[in-house]
This record gives structure tokens, sequence and C-alpha cells, in this order.
């Protein structure tokens, strides 16, 4: 029962109630009701509606009504305006079409059921007005006056007004000329501002500007607002308002946040009415001359009445093309029915059999073959299945239509001869076979390609039974495509419901503009109209679309009494009549709205008979009905002579409807939905409306449910599908207390609907278009019409807008695609886009979660021009849409995210500790094997500074090779022996004596390529008792970005002297260098390509192990350039540490790929060889850029046992050999005797890539084991380094909310797999830190990395940038349990977990897992999040991202990515990127950034520069291709 609002609970007595729910039957629903209503609505926001010279108040339509309603909501928002930083886009992408070379859309955009929602309105006709303002058509249609409200305001916007804009970056207040009407769509300020410009220069530069930056410019001329940190500030002011539904508190589990789950609103509606009825139809009279069979009728006609007209068809000029007789009718359709069945396949083996299916592939404009081919079949008693001819080989959802004829076994089609031709062909004439079809023998049907039957020949005609008529398909949500079977009772039947309900009479005319192939067009203008021999004028689609207004002059011209129309083609007959004289529709007793059912035809309906009233149309004879292809005809309003006798209507409200409650809508509400009923239901049917989901329970009186219909007169079942067939063919609707109301079972009609008083039927949506979004039904069709309301006619078209929702993290999420027109600006899309968002909010109270805007003409189509929506939505979830516009609004959509975790306390020193145990765990420390105690016959640890090695090894064994450098062809281009060594160390000591005047402990820069020269030069510089600071040669090509940061190691580093080759000599002295750095600052530079003959008179030994041996300088992930320095204990210590964990001795031969000038890449490349007298061969990383498999060459070629590499020449390897394993093992690349090929790297293990590293050279023998990585950092350059053994590292998965290590079975949802870092070198001990309280933390516990070892570095020497880096790096002490030791602090966090595995000495095998760096992760809701598991995940996400990094600024979390494809991918990957995060780390996106390749920054290592790429961003450095910032 309703109420009239929530202030009267009263209730009252039923006979009122029903008249409050509809206006109509209490007689106030006359034009004048209608305006005080309207008035009510919106005349707060309104000037006063024009009025006819005669004085009479016009009527509005519902569009009006709706479409003020909407722009008063819209006017509402402008007190609480916040403006919506514009995504910037980079210029290329900016096409602006001009108007004339575009042709308007093909207008075909019909609202078929699988395709656009919005069926009353399809663009503008292609007719010779072109482009006119549609909208004034109408409104001089409908006031009689050209100053209406609507075009006023759709013409005005912008125009004149530009002349005084100011656009305030926040506030976005237009100043519009006031010479016009007040426009209600933009947001005119309060206060009138006049803006006097100064007069000057602003004023002359009259430069195209972007985004709303009118006059806010700073000097360069750069508009403030386009400024990235101006945008980001824009976006987090907006984001600052509160959301609207609260956050409920929600428990958080220890473990587990569960997502918040949406608590029902308790002031929401609820139905208080009492069960409803079930509501029976008329008793269906079977008249005693009505045919027993269709065929029967067919045989009648066609011999009683042979010459009577039954089917003219048109041309595409509107003159008749031909007219189909019975009696053609009838022997024609027996020579199809004699030739399927006689002359397809042989006699003894026919190709068709009675009862077996077969397709009928039609053009739109031949109905006359069609009907011919589908009365053949039905004689032949074979089952027509009449689908779509399907134009290309990839049409949209021609995949699923051969998936319905597969599964219906079809292995014939019939067709007509032009259509035959018209085919796609292969080059032998071929008709090729279509994606997903069976293969199909194609049969044209005309007359002079079939033999005629023999005399003797008859069909067989019986009685209607329960065979299968035909089947006729439907497109579901999903794109997928179902088979309806109707039974030969169940057509007869329904022909004979239909002639009862719309009283057909012999030889009447009917117009029919709809699909003949399936539904009412089927069902009125080839079924019912043989059964009483009616004559059907076939208008095709191709005419109305040359000639909208085809169908009206044919009524005129055969004084037609019917005619089947939807309510688009009554829009266009709106838009395209310009007062045709001759027009007089008062030969039509009903006028059918096929699409009735849709809420929205009530306003084409309106429009329409306002207009042609006075051309002799009559109110009663609009007869709107309801049909879905489950039920067949559902309901239909009945043609009545009594034209007092109004239509039933109902006021409703918007927002009860969501709760599936009705609701009268309260006065002040602006949101409601006016339903028009759908007539009543069918003769000998009965009708009940059951609770949508769940079981079948019969809907109280004011609630929405699904219509359920038990009749004769409908489909069976779903060709094929039992269970689906169960679920919707087979419904038993209960009562409350779970009786059945029927024995017979009810059929499922798709209709979302109620039956209102005197058994009205009201439809109110299509189960399809249901949008569950956080409990609250939506309709698409409902937010179609207020996307369309926003500016009518002016941005998108009608009809070329598609509405769906995506599950997005558990909910139903609204996404909105509409075709632009080509001549709109970014500006007013955006404008646009930002107003949709606003009037969806105000009236429907939910939140858009994604907006795109794409290209015209490009969304798929269905056949008859409509919207293909699964297709579009498949699309966008795809990333294929191609937007050229996109807005999401995560932020305002997305209420169910976990809450922010609250800091959880830490243990503190106060909790006992018991032995090794905290908080009841182990504590977590390991440490590798102890240096002191391992007895090895090392002669080099007699020595304890590396010069001192070189010295004694140059005696001992001269000509041992320690070096070997292979150049790009893998030949060696250079070698060194130990006394060769020695001696050029010598020359280079001289020369920095001599030349350099250098003194003890002054430190060199060597700039040198990876190579030879750079070992002698270290070594000399040892000799020489200086301090070298290897630093990377700045690259030829780009000087200008390399140069730079050599200089600024220099100088950071002290160095008095540089010494390098003598072309690098050249290149710090060129032009380009100068343009670059002030090349007259440099030190003294030594070019070491030509030494001095005489040896030195002493070398120099150190006093002290602890004085300085090198500096190592490199530039962290976050962009700190950060020199360790490195003692000469610590540097024997740290060889000695590597010797003993790989085994090397003087037979041995690494292959090393690294860069050697910092980290463990250096001391690899230039110590270890000396200490251990083990070869290494040196191959440069930049040679494999010429030569990929050079790397793998050399560890085949020289049967190297242990091999070292970077991760960027890992990945070099797999993209670049990944297709060449075959040819490589041709050439005989052997890579089986590798034991241990370590990755070195400073980060997490990259697990895809060493494994996919390890999969692909898996057949040229390398052993899945022997992949392993290391781990280092700047206060320990090595720490871990997987040694000898034999096991393979360890995986783990842990779930991703990182404070608690959990780990979780592969596969679990928000997880990640983790690899061990290797194994821990010597002598190194590790705790497991908290990075705040500096406790200890227990095994499995995730904290900071703190390491104690001989070889950590003594301090940092200087740190560029930051100063503060405080000392506590490398001195810490923990805050209880072992104080005394002191430690190194790594930066990192990581964990410990001790395994199943025993070490080599019998302990228990602890394995160190690197999470991530602590200046990396990003506090983002109370979690720490990790930049690279983000990534990961973004990568992922679509096939064209190819690199990934994120960072965070002012909370908001920043995604880039960059693009591998055309800049027409760009927008795609917006949602997409959106949606993953979402998905797989429970965090809102602000802004994503779509750059090119290689745009990211990447240091030597591999590693990504965040903080680089964030500055840049910033900065506005990126040119990147688009900038969307999510709402």
């Amino acid at each position: 029962i309703c109420r009239e609002s929530l202030r009267r609970r009263t209730m009252p007595p039923p006979a009122e109630t029903v008249l409050t729910c509809f206006p109509s039957l209490a007689g106030d629903i006359t034009q004048k009701g209608y305006e005080k209503k309207r008035s009510k609505l919106i005349g707060a926001y309104l000037p006063q509606p024009p009025t006819r010279p005669g004085g009479a108040v016009t009527a509005l339509s519902v569009a009006d009504v709706h479409t003020e309603a909407v722009q008063a909501a819209l006017a509402k928002h402008k007190e609480r305006k916040m403006a919506v930083p514009m995504p910037s886009k980079r210029r290329s992408l900016v096409v602006q079409t001009s108007m004339d070379a575009y042709t308007p859309p093909d207008t075909s955009s019909g609202s078929e059921d699988d395709g656009s929602v919005q069926g009353d309105s399809q663009g503008t006709p292609t007719s010779s007005q072109g482009s006119i303002n549609m909208e004034h058509w109408i409104s001089q249609a409908m006031h009689g006056s050209t100053t209406s409200t609507t075009s006023s305001s759709s013409t005005q916007s912008g125009g004149s007004g530009a002349a005084h804009r100011l656009a305030d970056v926040l506030a976005q207040t237009h100043i519009e000329n006031h010479s016009a009407p007040p426009d209600v769509t933009t947001y005119t300020s309060e206060h009138a501002v006049q803006v006097e410009r100064p007069q000057g220069s602003t004023a002359s530069r009259t430069a195209p500007k972007y985004g709303n930056a009118e006059l806010m410019e700073t000097g360069d001329g750069v508009p403030v607002s386009s400024r990235v940190s101006a945008k980001i500030q824009q976006l987090v002011n907006t984001l600052k308002r509160p959301k609207r539904p609260p956050l409920r508190e929600f428990f958080v589990d220890d473990f587990e946040e569960l997502l918040e789950v949406q608590q029902p609103d308790p002031n929401q509606p609820k139905p208080e009415g009492a069960q409803m009825l079930a509501m029976r139809g008329e008793q269906l009279g079977v008249v005693t001359n009505w045919p027993p069979s269709l065929e029967a009728a067919l045989q009648r006609w066609g011999t009683i009445s042979p010459k009577a007209p039954c089917l003219t068809t048109m041309d595409t000029n509107g003159k008749p093309l031909y007219i189909l007789t019975y009696g053609k009718l009838w022997t024609r359709s027996m020579k199809v029915a004699y030739n399927i069945l006689h002359k397809l396949g042989t006699k003894q083996e026919p190709m068709v059999r009675p009862g077996d299916r077969v397709a009928l592939v039609f053009p739109n404009n031949d109905p006359a073959a069609f009907m011919v081919a589908f009365y053949g079949c039905l004689l032949a008693e074979v089952v027509p299945v009449p689908i779509e001819v399907p134009l290309t080989r990839k049409d949209a959802g021609s995949q699923q239509i051969g998936f319905l004829l597969g599964s219906c076994g079809v292995t014939v089609a019939l067709t007509s001869d032009a259509c035959h031709k018209g085919l796609p062909k292969s080059p032998t004439g071929e008709i090729p076979q279509f994606k997903g079809w069976p293969k199909l023998l194609w049969f044209v049907t005309e007359s002079k390609h079939l033999s005629k039957p023999p005399r003797d020949w008859f069909p067989h005609i019986k009685d209607a039974n329960n065979d299968t008529a035909y089947i006729e398909y439907k497109t579901c949500k999903d794109g997928s495509v179902l088979g309806v079977t109707v039974t030969r009772i169940a057509l007869l039947t329904h022909c004979q419901a239909l002639t009862q309900a719309c009283g057909y009479t012999e030889a009447e005319t009917i117009v029919n503009v709809l699909d003949f192939k399936k539904d009412v067009g089927l069902w009125h203008g080839i079924l019912t109209s043989v059964m009483n021999m009616m004559h059907v004028i076939s208008i095709p689609y191709s005419l109305m679309k040359v000639n909208p207004l085809s169908w009206i002059q044919k009524v005129c011209q055969y004084k037609a009494k019917v005619a089947c129309v939807k309510s688009r083609d009554m829009h266009w007959a709106l838009v395209a009549h310009r007062d045709q004289r001759d027009v007089n529709l008062s030969s039509l007793r009903m006028l059918i709205v096929a699409d009735g059912a849709n809420p929205w035809s009530i306003s084409s309906c309106d429009a329409f008979l306002n207009v042609f009233q006075s051309k002799g149309l009559r109110q009663e004879v609009i007869c709107p009905c309801a049909s879905s292809p489950e039920a067949l005809t559902v309901a239909i309003r009945r043609p009545t002579d009594d034209s007092n006798q109004p239509p039933g209507r109902g006021v409703l409200s918007m927002h009860g409807l969501t709760y599936g409650v009705i609701r009268v809508d309260s006065e002040e509400k602006l949101s409601v939905l006016t339903v028009q009923d759908v007539g009543l239901v069918m003769p000998g049917a009965i009708m009940c409306s059951v609770k949508p989901d769940g079981i079948p329970q019969l809907c109280r009186t004011d609630e929405i449910g699904e219509l359920c219909v038990c009749a004769v007169a409908t489909g069976t079942s779903y060709y094929g599908l039992s269970g689906m067939t169960k679920n919707t063919f087979e419904v038993f609707p209960m009562t409350s207390s779970g009786a059945p109301i029927s024995e017979y079972p009810f059929i499922r009609t798709g209709l979302l609907g109620f039956v209102g008083p005197g058994g009205l039927v009201f439809v109110v949506g299509k189960m399809d278009g249901l949008m569950v979004v956080s409990g609250r039904r939506h309709n698409a069709d409902d937010i179609v019409a207020t996307a369309l309301a926003v500016e009518p006619m002016k941005f998108v078209y009608r009809g070329r807008i598609a509405v769906f929702s995506v599950t997005v993290l558990h909910d139903d999420r609204i996404v909105i695609v509409a075709e632009q027109r080509p001549d709109s600006t970014e500006e007013d899309s955006f404008q646009w886009m930002s107003r949709v968002l606003q009037a969806i909010d105000s009236i429907h109270q939910v939140g858009v979660y994604c907006l795109a805007l794409v290209p015209a003409n490009t969304l798929p189509k269905t056949p008859l021009g409509g919207i293909h929506l699964s297709e579009t939505k498949q699309l966008f979830l795809e990333g294929a849409l191609h937007p050229c516009n996109v807005l999401l609004c995560p932020h305002t959509c997305v209420t169910n995210l976990p809450k922010p975790r609250q800091k959880q306390p830490e243990i503190g020193p106060a909790s006992v500790m018991v032995g090794n145990l905290v908080s009841g765990k182990r504590i977590a420390q390991a440490s590798g094997r102890d240096l002191g105690q391992i007895e090895d016959n090392d002669q080099a640890r007699k020595f304890l500074f590396l010069s001192e090695v070189l010295q004694w090894r140059a005696q001992t064994t001269p000509d041992h090779v320690l070096y070997t450098l292979l150049n790009c062809r893998g030949t060696i281009a250079n070698s060194l022996t130990c006394v060769q060594l020695h001696k050029r160390a010598e020359k280079i000591a001289v020369m920095l004596a001599e030349r350099g005047h250098l003194q003890d402990g002054d430190h060199v820069a060597l700039v040198y390529p990876p190579g030879i020269d750079l070992i002698a030069a270290f070594y000399g510089c040892l000799y020489a008792g200086c301090v070298p600071i290897t630093v990377r040669p700045p690259h030829p090509q780009n000087i200008a970005t390399t140069l730079p940061t050599v200089k600024m190691i220099v100088e950071v580093s002290r160095s008095a002297c540089l010494m390098t080759t003598q072309l690098i000599c050249k290149l710090l002295r060129s032009r380009e260098a100068a343009a670059a750095v002030d090349v007259r600052t440099w030190p003294l530079i030594l070019d070491t390509d030509d030494l001095p003959k005489k040896r030195p008179a002493q070398i120099c030994k150190p006093s002290n192990p602890d004085t300085l041996a090198y500096l190592d300088f490199s530039v962290s992930t976050t962009g700190m350039l950060a020199g360790v320095k490195m003692s000469h204990a610590a540097t024997s210590a740290f060889c000695r540490s590597i010797k003993l964990q790989c085994e090397l001795y003087p037979s041995r031969e690494v292959a090393i790929c690294l860069d050697p000038y910092c980290g463990l890449g250096f001391v690899l490349w230039c110590l270890c060889s000396v200490y251990s007298g083990h070869q290494s061969i040196l191959i440069p990383p930049s040679e494999l850029e010429t030569n990929p498999a050079l790397w793998l060459l050399a560890v085949s070629q020289y049967k190297v046992r242990d091999t070292f590499c970077s991760y960027s020449v890992m990945e070099l390897c797999t993209k670049g050999l990944g297709s060449q394993t075959e040819s490589l093992k041709a050439r005989g690349l052997d890579l089986s005797r590798v034991r241990t090929c370590v990755v070195v790297a400073e980060e997490r293990p990259r697990i895809a890539l060493t494994q996919s590293f390890s999969k692909l050279f898996k057949d040229l023998g390398l052993h899945p084991r022997a992949v392993s990585t290391s781990f280092g950092c700047r206060v320990n350059l090595a720490i871990c380094l997987q040694g000898t053994v034999a096991q393979k590292p360890h995986l783990v998965m842990l779930s991703v909310s990182v404070c608690r290590v959990r780990l979780v079975e592969r596969g679990s949802p928000h997880s990640l797999p983790l690899m061990e870092s290797g194994k821990i070198l010597p002598g190194v001990r590790i705790i497991i830190a908290n990075p705040e309280t500096k406790g200890p933390l227990g095994d499995s516990h995730l904290g900071e990395i703190w390491v104690h070892s001989a070889h950590n570095a003594s301090g940092y020497f200087t740190i560029y940038g930051d100063e503060s880096l405080q000392s506590d790096h490398f001195n810490s002490r923990l805050s209880f349990g072992d104080t005394q030791t002191i430690w190194a602090r790594t930066g990192y966090l990581g964990f410990l977990r001790r395994t199943e595995l025993t070490d080599a000495n019998g302990e228990r095998h602890d394995a160190l897992y690197v999470v991530g760096a602590l200046d990396e992760a990003m506090e983002l809701r109370g979690m720490r999040y990790h930049p690279i598991d983000i990534e990961t995940s973004v990568i992922r996400a679509h096939k064209s991202v190819t690199e990934c990094a994120v960072f965070t600024w002012t909370n908001l979390l920043v995604v880039v990515v960059e693009l591998d494809g055309s800049e027409q991918e760009a927008l795609d990957l917006v949602p997409l990127v959106t949606n993953v995060v979402l998905e797989e780390h429970y965090l809102i996106v602000g802004v994503v950034v779509v750059v090119d390749i290689g745009v990211i920054p990447i240091n030597s290592r591999g590693e990504k520069q965040r903080m680089h790429l964030r500055d840049g961003f910033l900065a506005d450095q990126l040119d990147p291709i688009y900038v969307a910032y999510n709402m």
C-alpha cells in the first residue's frame, strides 16, 4: 500500500490507495494535472513556460520533465561544486575533426533488445536537413514557440558567453552572457562578476588554452592549472569531500581484513502491501472459423482467395516493389517444402528430415522471401531458425549465433539469391565458414532455382500439436545466444490470443516497421496476419533511414488500420515531420508500440500524440505492448472506442524503485519515473510477479518483481539447455506460506514490473538491464535517460550510449560508454562527463565507476544498428574499447574497502625474553659459516692487503692468466697474467706520483669502460697509496644526462685526479661536454694509454688495515648518491668470504657479465681473481646489445662452472634468445656444466624472470637448481650469495598485508611469491629488528635486516642530497636482548625463516627473504605496500603494459605505465589499472599516467628510479600520452 508521504503514516482505505498511486484513475491526469505536478517539481528552477498566442499551455512530454529535473538537480550542485582536474592528453591524441569531413553516424541506432537501451530516439536522420538543431524542432513541435527553455539551453553554452569567462581553477564558476535566457545547465555563479581584463599583453595574447585555465597563467605562459602539481592539489581537494555512504565500523579480524559488508539502511522503504493475487486474462474464445493450424490457414486462403494481397514490400524510394498474394505464398511455400525434403542429399539419405532444424538467413529488406521460406519449413515440418545475415567473418555476436546453430544441429541454411550473392566469398567462390559456425549447405529458395513438386505430392497438413514450430534466438546479457523453442500449438494459440486482443479481422491492412524475423514483427507481420488473411505493408529499415516518415505516409496511402512500430520510429517521425499537409492518421485504430515495456517509451508516445492529434490520431489508438522471447506477448493495451478513458500512469519514486518498492513520489523529490501501462494480461493467460532472486515468492502489491506468465502461448524451452530451461520455463510461484499457487508451471518473462489497479500491467525495466550496486537495484535504461537529459541532443547521440555493470571488489560498478560527437572539444566532453556524474548521483543516488567516451561510430552494433551491449562490455574489460575520454570515480563508488589498519603496539623490552625466544618465537637470527674456524691452506691469508697478494702472485705464478676480456664476437680482446698486471700497476703508480704529484691517501676517480684498463688502474692506485673510486664513463650518445652524474661523483668524492683512456679524455673536454657541465672545473685528467717506462722506487704499503682501500659510489633506487668506505681489512675479508662460499681457486674459471662500477659487481670484476687466483672471463654487458648470445656462448665454450650476471643481462637473454634455442643448440651451446648462475642485485629476487630463464634454457642443459640470486646493499655489498649448495632456492607464498608474514598456499588471493635471496656468506651474521623500536623480532616476522660482518663498509663517505642519513646505519645496537653487538642497518625489510634442510655442518638452514627497501615502501591506509607488488599486478593487467612504476604523492597512489602499442590504447589502460589494483591490493589509484616506452628511469643495475620519475612527473617533464585523475 502506497504512502502519500512519510509524514502521514495512517493507512488509507484500499480504494483511495489505488487512486493515490495512479493519479490517472482518479481522473487527475488531464494535461492540467500533469502541468501542476511538473511545476511543483521544478518550478523553482525554471523561467515561466511560454504560452501560445491563444493562451493555452502546451503539454510537456515526460522526457522534458525528466530533462528539467536533471537540470534542476545540476543547478542544486552548483553551491557545492568542486572542479574536477581535467585529464591531460598529448596533442596527437586530441584529434579535432571538422564537421564537414564527418558524416553523421548511421542512425541505424535502433534499440533492439540486445542493444542500445534508449529506444525512443536514435540520432539525426540522415535526411536532407543534415544536422539542424533537433532540440529546436522538437520544442517547436511541442510548444509552438521557439524560445523554449530546452532549446535555449542547448544552443547557448559557450558562444557569446565566452567573452566574459573567468575560469577559476578551483571554483570553476562560469559567467554567462546575460542577454540570453538563464541556462540551467551551466553553473552560473550566485553573483554576476564582471571581469575587468587588464589592458596590455594578456589581453592581446589569445593562445589556445587547455583545461580550465583561461586567465590564470604564470609568466612563461604555462596555464597554472595544467601544472601537474596544481591538478593533484585540485584532486586532493575534491577527495576531501566526505563520501555519501558513511563507513560503518567493521571488525578487523586478527589476520583477515574483511571487506566491508554493506549493512541495509534502516530507513530504506519496505513493501507493506498485502500479497498480490495472480491476474487472469479474459477467456480465449475459440471462434468457429479459426483454422486448426497455421498451415491450414495458409492452405485455406491460398486456395479460396489466391488473389488477395498478403505482403507488399517497398524499395528504398518507398515505391511498392512487389506484392505477394496468398496464392503465390501457398504455391511457393509448397515448392520450398518439397525441395527441402526431396532435393537435398540423396533419395536414400535425405539431408533434412521432418523435425530437423534449418537456418533462415534473409536480409531485412526481403520479407517476401523470408515468408515463403518460413511457411515452406512449416509445411515440410522442419524447424526454421531465423537469424541475422552475417556481414563479415567477425561480426559482433556472430560467433555466438554460430554456437546456437551448432547446438541446434543446423546443417542447411536457406537464403535468397541476392543475399547469397552478397555473402563474403573465398577466392574460389566458396562461402567461408564463419567464425564459430558449423559447416553449412547454403540453399537458395527463389522459385527459379527450385524444381516443381510432382502433381501427386502434397504437404501433410495436420492440426497443431506439441512439435516444435520454430526457434527464435535471444541474446543474453553476457552476449551468449539462446534458442527459444515455440511449439505448433503455442504458435497457433499465440496468433489466436493476438487476434482476440487486437480485434484483427479479415483483410485488414497493417503497416509493419519492425524486424519480421523475430519478436513482435514476426508475430504480427508474418504469423497472425496469415491466420486472418491480412495485408501487411512491410517497411524495411533501409527505407526508414532515408525517410523516417515513410511509415506514416504508407498508413495514409493504404488507409491502414494497424501499425507496428517502436518508439524510435515515432521519435524519428516527429523529428522529420515538417508540416506535412496531407498526413491523415484517422484510419488507424491501433498503433502497436513494440517496446512499450521500456519505461522511457512514454515520452515518445506523448510527444507523438501531441503533434499528430491534429492529424487525426486518437489518444486511445496508441497501444504499448510488452513482450519477451520466452513468454512471447506478455501484455498489450487493447484498442478501445471510448476516448474518455485515459491510459493508466504512475509517477513512482526512483529511490523506492531501487529497493524494489512502489512509492508515489513525494513532491520535493526530483527523481521520478513515470510509467505507462502496457495494457492487460493476454487472453487465456495468468500473470503474477515474483521476487527477482531466490525462490519464486509472490510479491506484495506495492513491490516490484519479475513478471511470470502461465499460458499455452509461450516458448517451452531453451533448445538443448535443460538446466536453464528449468529455471526459466518451469517456475512454480509460492505464497508466503510456501504453497505453490498453481499446479501448472509459470515462465519468467525477464521483465520487472507490477500489476496495478484494474489489472493494468506496468513494466519498470528488464532483468537484463538490472544492476545491483551495494544492495540497491538500478535499471540501465533509467541511467541512460538521465545521462541523455544532461545536455539534450547536444553532446551524445541518443541510442549511441551503453550502460552496464562490471564486478570490481565484490560489487557491481556502473560503467557508461557513449559515442561523442565528432565536433566536441576536450573541454565539452569533460564538462559533460562531470555533469552526468552529478546528475546520476543526485537522481539515482548511485556513483558511476567509469564513464568513457568513444569516437562516433566505433561501438559494436547489432544487425539493426543498436549497440551490442555485451560486446561493448567485453571490449571494455579486455582493454580494446579505445575510448577518447575516460573518467573514473573509484573514490566515490568503492565504499567497501577494509578499514585502514591501526598501528599495533609492538613488543617492548618489558616483554620477557627467555633464552632466544621473543614473544614465543625463536629470535630471527642467522649466520654464515664462521670464517675463523675454517682451515684452508690459503696462502693469500698471509697478506693483509690486496696489493701484497698481487705482488706475491706475480712472483710465484707470473704467467698464470687472471683476466680474459671478450669482445662482442666472442673472441678474446685482451688478457692479463699476474706479472703483466703487476707491471702495468707499477707504471700507473709512477705516473700518479710524477705527473699527478699525488700524496698518500689522495682520491683518484677511474673513468673507464668495463675492461682490463680499469683493473690495472685500480691496482696502480693501491701501489701508489691512493684511494680509487670507479666511475661509469659518460655515454657518448647521451652526454647531457650521463655526464652530470660523473661530475657529481668526482666532486663529491673529492678526487684529486681523474684517470681514463684517451678516447674518454677527449669526450670529457668536448663541446657537448661543455654544454652539459662546467669543464673548467675538472681535476687533473691523466690519460693512461701511454705510460712511463720506469718502475717506482718503492710500492706503498698501508700502515693500518683499517685505512681506506677504495670508495664505492652508487645511486640507490630512491635516487640517492651514496659512497661507502671500504677498508683494506674489509676488502680482504670480503674476497675471502666469496672465495670460501664459491670454492674459488687458481684452476677455476668464472664468467662475469656485470657492470664493474660498484657493489658486488666491482668486487667480482676487479678483486676476487687477484685474491683467489682463479681466471675471470670478463664480458661487458653492453656487448650483449649487439650479440645477446655472447654471455651464454662464452659460458659454454670455456666450460665455466660458475657465472655471475645482472637482471638486465638475464632479461636480454630471455627476450632476445627466446625463439633461438633450437639454433643455439645447433651451434653447440651447452650449459650442462654450469653449477651456479648467480644474479647480482640489491633488491627482492625477481622470481618470474629467473624462472622463465631457467625454463627457457633447460633444453640447453641448464640445471633448474643452478640459477640463484644474491643480496647486497650499501652497508654491506654482499650478504647472501648462492654458493655451491645443491639445493633449489626456497620459494614461499605470503599474504600481502605486509605487517605480519603469513605463509599461504600457492594461488591463494592477495598473495605474492618470494624466493630466498641466496645463502648467507661466511662470516656474516644477520638479525631481523623492528625499524622503529630496534627490538629483535621472531622467526618469520617482517622487519629490517641488520647485518654484522668483517666486510661491512666502515661508513658513508658523503651522502649527496641528504646529509641527515644517520650514522646509526653502520653502528646500531638492539634495544634489548644482545645489546653489545654492533650492527649495520641495511634499510631493507625482510624476514628469516628456518627451513627443514640442514647445512653442511649439520645446522638447520635459515633462509633470508628480502621484501623491499624501507625507503621505497609506501604507507597507505595504515598498511605498508611495496611498489614492486603493485607494479607486478599492473603489468599483468593488459598486454600493452610493458613496464610500470608507482609512487605516492600526498597520500595519492600514482601509477605510471609504459604503453607498447598505439596511443589509441592509452585510455583503455586507465580502468584496467584501477580495477586490478583495487582487486588485488584494496587500494584506490589516484592518478594513472600513460607514457612511452623507456620513460621510467632505470639505473645501471636495472632497478627503477621511482623518485626521479616522481620528480619528473611533478615537474611536467614526462611528456605523458595521457594523465587520468581518478575522482
